[in-house]
């Protein structure tokens, strides 16, 4: 995440909604990718540094977001939570609590995938390519599915839940399992279908990723059943990656959003070598350079975090062909990336690199 700051000077974080040196209310502007202060003006709307604008809904109402809405637009939601299709009952305390923590892991999605300048509209705007988000609370014994379809994406309200997600991780033997992570995974599934599915990528992508034409469901029973040994990271990012080519792909594309996002985070903070504090990282062309960052960087974040006592912030290993794999999505993404980040949301449908 890139660094805030007041008016008054203040740091500020992504999901501030009150300067805590100055006390001013403060609103996310997605167009702009800022945090700002807010002044009432009229009824609904409040006075920014970049124009007027109006509180999400969501902000308004339910205290689950930040973000600001255009003003002479119709849209009482802003562009996160506009993807929602299905939302938790909030009628139950817990839930209400835990899809807080699914808004939150949500906005950062979608702040990254606006940063890339990567195509994005819902579903209500775009039926057939847009994006939408089923996040739902398991009824009595019918089971919550995490995962993707056509462009909906379905969220367990349960992986909100540190114990109980905590307690997956476990049983599947997941070196990684987050909030963040399941979005990044998931999103992973609709690009490819954007991007690669009918495009003349498919090529390159199947002789780095395998035949995604195998049978999907039988790969996965195939999977558990017999779980890979150890030798899976000469060719996989992670033991589940090895399933499928579709699963294989999704991992890579959420593992290049944490490199991308963490890289960012680090060069606010000054923490990079090769990129100077507030860089725009994802302008660098040079994936030579964007990899051997990335090593530098999640050496020295797994060192800190065994300083601490913790595990590893990043337990994975990147082989000579999950870089290869890596830098497929790094490509993908930069012939993807729109003029502008209003272009992204236009009515035109994506275009496969």
């Amino acid at each position: 995440m890139r660094e805030f700051r007041c008016t008054c000077g203040a740091r500020l974080f992504f999901d501030n909604t009150t300067c805590l040196q100055c006390g001013s209310e403060l609103g996310f502007l997605p167009d702009a990718l800022a945090l700002v202060p807010l002044q009432p003006k009229g009824e609904r709307q409040w006075a920014t540094p970049r124009g007027d604008h109006r509180k999400c809904a969501n902000y308004i109402d339910q205290g689950v977001c930040n973000w600001m809405v255009a003003p002479d637009g119709a849209a009482d939601l802003c562009q996160a939570c506009d993807l929602n299709h299905v939302i938790p009952d909030l009628s139950q305390p817990s839930n209400r609590a835990l899809w807080q923590e699914v808004e939150k892991a949500k906005r950062l999605l979608v702040y990254t995938l606006d940063r890339l300048r990567l195509p994005l509209r819902s579903k209500r705007e775009d039926p057939t390519h847009g994006l939408a988000f089923d996040i739902k609370a398991a009824d009595g014994n019918a089971r919550v599915l995490t995962g993707h379809d056509d462009g909906l994406i379905t969220l367990n309200l349960a992986e909100a839940d540190p114990p109980e997600r905590e307690k997956i991780r476990s049983s599947l033997k997941e070196r990684y399992r987050t909030l963040l992570g399941h979005f990044r995974h998931e999103i992973g599934h609709y690009y490819w279908d954007m991007l690669v599915r009918d495009g003349p990528r498919l090529a390159p992508f199947r002789d780095l990723f395998g035949d995604e034409s195998a049978d999907y469901g039988e790969a996965l029973r195939a999977h558990y059943a017999r779980p890979p040994g150890n030798d899976y990271a000469e060719s996989f990012i992670s033991a589940y990656a090895s399933a499928h080519p579709w699963e294989d792909f999704a991992e890579t594309f959420a593992h290049y959003l944490h490199m991308q996002d963490t890289l960012e985070t680090a060069a606010a903070f000054g923490f990079t070598k090769r990129f100077p504090a507030n860089s725009d990282v994802p302008e660098s062309r040079d994936f030579d350079l964007l990899i051997a960052e990335w090593t530098d960087l999640s050496v020295a974040m797994n060192a800190l975090n065994r300083s601490m006592g913790l595990p590893d912030a990043y337990p994975f290993t990147i082989s000579p062909r999950v870089q290869a794999k890596l830098k497929f999505a790094h490509d993908l993404v930069g012939q993807a990336r729109c003029p502008a980040p209003n272009d992204c949301r236009s009515d035109s449908a994506p275009v496969a690199a």
